[in-house]
């Protein structure tokens, strides 16, 4: 290829507006037309124009001269292939984007890495010094044409029909989600080849590939699991690596990783002990962390901790990829847990770990043992906890009342596990923040197990000895304690799908004008009440939301949309804002910043529509505020370590200028900053120079 390069400066007063939105040509007899956005000014400029093209282009060299140059008939310029897409989101046009180095990769084993691999929106240029020349279609892709692709491919599976109303028995659970099940599978594939374009597709259509990759559908993928596998992602760590952890963990090749979701799979969802097979909550959740928390996926690692199985199902499947023995218990499970949380943060010292479905006998032992010497957070007692706070305040907002008001609720809570626990704590930590004693806030709390009422006659964990009973309530069942203690609050989190009843929903709605109900369980298969029947019963007049989404009800002209109480509002942002801010732990008010700061986000248009969450569609603004409020509270509490967010939070204080140390950073507010810290899913130009060697 040849190429040359032509300079010229010609004096004139403006640009011809661009033809077929290529490169524009120069021309006097254009000065009249302004300076190409469409205003004239009359004034004088020097254009130096850069000119690159190779001779088997058709161009020619005319010997006219205008104003004593010569006209150059220019050639077709790359219109490079993302640049349409992304002008209008902030992102640099292509080729000005920082050039990544894959080194030694090139070729077959540069389009296998899926950090890396753009398959068919390679450019010529690309495949020319990569060498993929001969090894894809002729074709280019545009990154909007892969997208719009996978989006095609999703639409082609249709929709599940809705099972709401059936049976929930093991026929008609398998029949559901089959619809759900392919999509996840395209979507699996796609992130097993190109994680980009993946991440692309779930930030731009997060509310409806959301619930493909995680809840509800991700349920099913556990159960499925070992079948549907094909290639391994993330790490496992056996009874059978005792003694080895820390030297496994340089088997992994990223250098920085920052975020872990680990799971033992002892508690997947509401669907019990799936064993390796849970393998699928962390993958799924990582994806949320990519998407909407801003988080590079090179520096998110999913792990299983394989101890074993009580799931008699899977000890008996051929199939069944994980130890074929029974969960190790007391304390050789801790010595393990142990040995694991040392190698990771001896490997990765800046990481964050997220622990993830552990049984609710150990969920909170496991939080305590390392939450004052580890960044580390458990999500379904702290993030579930977090989102339910936030839930409320939001509900409380739309009732027209203050985030103080809460200290004035009566709850009724179904369901002891850690998941229920972790909500009653949060809710009561809120109180105390808020000035109310630990105590009287407690016994604003009904919380009922399988037997009713905690009752301190009973034989209860630590953690649920706390919301114990000793009066007339203790013992009731869910319908009898709502009838008697006439809660403004009604929370599910049993996995008990029914579990509300038609009474019990007709009681809220009698002695409340806007009774809050959150059955929160996931999925959907195992929630405690629909979204139909909380409108239908409390005539439009019942504050619903839900841990896995429920479409919107049209109840006397009104369109109602339930909201998605989700700990997806939650987790991103924490944790983004966590490693951001090399965070030395979290604390019980960085999570409370938290709730208070996705309360916030919700606007008029949302209020009016009877949520008390936002739109899905705006996860990362909500993660964004999530992660700014966690990194200020951080900072209030010195936990705060890195030193640019320290100065940036001191300059924000004190009205003065960022110090040297932020050279790049000058002029930058704090939120400016954080928000230039998350991920953005573009392609960038790659090269493979291994300095010193040649390429």
């Amino acid at each position: 290829m040849f190429t040359f390069r032509v300079q010229r400066a010609i004096a004139l007063s403006g640009l011809r507006r661009p033809c077929n939105g290529l490169l524009a040509r120069l021309s006097s007899s254009d000065s009249s037309k302004g300076n190409g956005n469409g205003e004239g000014n009359g004034e004088t400029k020097v254009v130096q124009q850069d000119l690159e093209w190779n001779f088997y282009n058709k161009t020619r060299l005319d010997e006219e001269d205008i104003d004593g140059a010569p006209v150059i008939d220019e050639p077709s310029m790359p219109n490079y292939y993302d640049d349409l897409q992304f002008k209008q989101q902030g992102s640099r046009p292509y080729h000005l984007r920082k050039v990544l180095n894959v080194k030694s990769k090139k070729g077959k084993s540069l389009m296998s890495s899926p950090l890396y691999n753009k398959g068919t929106a390679f450019n010529r240029e690309e495949r020319d010094r990569l060498g993929l020349r001969g090894l894809l279609p002729s074709a280019v892709m545009t990154f909007e044409d892969q997208i719009d692709r996978i989006l095609f491919r999703l639409e082609e599976c249709g929709d599940d029909k809705d099972d709401g109303d059936a049976d929930d028995d093991d026929a008609d659970d398998e029949k559901r989600g089959v619809a759900a099940m392919k999509k996840y599978l395209i979507m699996r594939d796609l992130h097993d080849r190109n994680e980009t374009l993946f991440h692309r597709v779930l930030v731009d259509n997060i509310e409806k590939v959301a619930p493909i990759v995680y809840t509800p559908t991700v349920g099913k993928v556990c159960k499925q699991f070992g079948n549907d596998y094909t290639r391994a992602r993330g790490m496992y760590f056996s009874t059978k690596d005792h003694g080895h952890m820390a030297s496994m963990c340089h088997n992994w090749p990223e250098e920085d990783v920052r975020v872990i979701v680990v799971t033992d799979g002892s508690r997947i969802l509401g669907l019990g002990d799936l064993g390796a097979n849970g393998m699928g909550i962390p993958i799924g959740k990582l994806a949320l962390y990519c998407a909407a928390g801003g988080v590079a996926p090179h520096r998110t690692l999913p792990v299983m901790l394989d101890m074993g199985t009580n799931n008699e199902e899977l000890l008996n499947d051929r199939f069944y990829l994980g130890q074929k023995h029974r969960r190790v218990k007391g304390e050789g499970y801790f010595n393990f847990l142990d040995e694991f949380m040392f190698a990771v943060h001896d490997r990765w010292p800046k990481a964050m770990v997220q622990f993830e479905d552990f049984s609710s006998d150990k969920a909170m032992q496991i939080l305590q043992r390392y939450r004052r010497g580890h960044l580390c957070f458990n999500d379904d007692i702290q993030g579930t906890g977090a989102v339910a706070v936030a839930g409320v305040l939001g509900a409380l907002k739309l009732q027209g009342k203050s985030p103080k008001d809460l200290m004035d609720q009566s709850f009724v809570v179904a369901g002891a596990g850690s998941a229920g626990l972790g909500v009653a704590n949060a809710l009561v930590e809120a109180m105390v923040h808020m000035g109310k004693d630990v105590n009287e806030a407690r016994s604003q709390f009904y919380v009922v197990e399988v037997n009713g009422v905690l009752n301190k006659n009973s034989t209860l964990t630590k953690a649920q000895e706390v919301f114990a009973r000793e009066d007339e309530t203790a013992g009731m069942s869910v319908n009898d304690v709502v009838n008697a203690v006439k809660p403004s609050v009604l929370l599910g989190l049993t996995a008990c799908k029914g579990l509300f009843t038609h009474d019990i929903l007709e009681s809220m709605a009698k002695n409340h004008d806007r009774p809050i109900i959150f059955p929160l369980s996931n999925p959907n298969s195992k929630c405690e009440c629909t979204a139909e029947e909380v409108y239908r019963i409390t005539q439009g007049r019942g504050i619903f939301a839900s841990g896995s989404p429920f479409d919107s009800i049209q109840l006397d002209g009104d369109l109602l949309t339930p909201s998605q109480c989700n700990n997806m509002f939650v987790f991103p942002g924490l944790g983004f804002g966590a490693v951001l801010g090399r965070c030395k732990r979290i604390t019980d008010k960085m999570i409370y910043k938290a709730s208070i700061a996705i309360s916030e986000c919700t606007n008029s248009d949302e209020m009016a529509a009877g949520m008390v969450f936002p739109e899905v569609t705006r996860i990362r603004e909500v993660s964004l505020a999530v992660a700014c409020a966690v990194i200020r509270q951080a900072h209030e509490e010195g936990v705060l370590t890195d030193r640019t967010l320290l100065s940036l939070l001191a300059s924000d204080k004190t009205g003065s200028e960022p110090s040297a140390i932020l050279d790049p950073y000058a002029g930058k507010t704090f939120e400016a900053f954080v928000k230039s810290k998350m991920y953005d899913p573009i392609y960038v130009p790659l090269v493979n120079v291994v300095h010193g060697r040649g390429r």
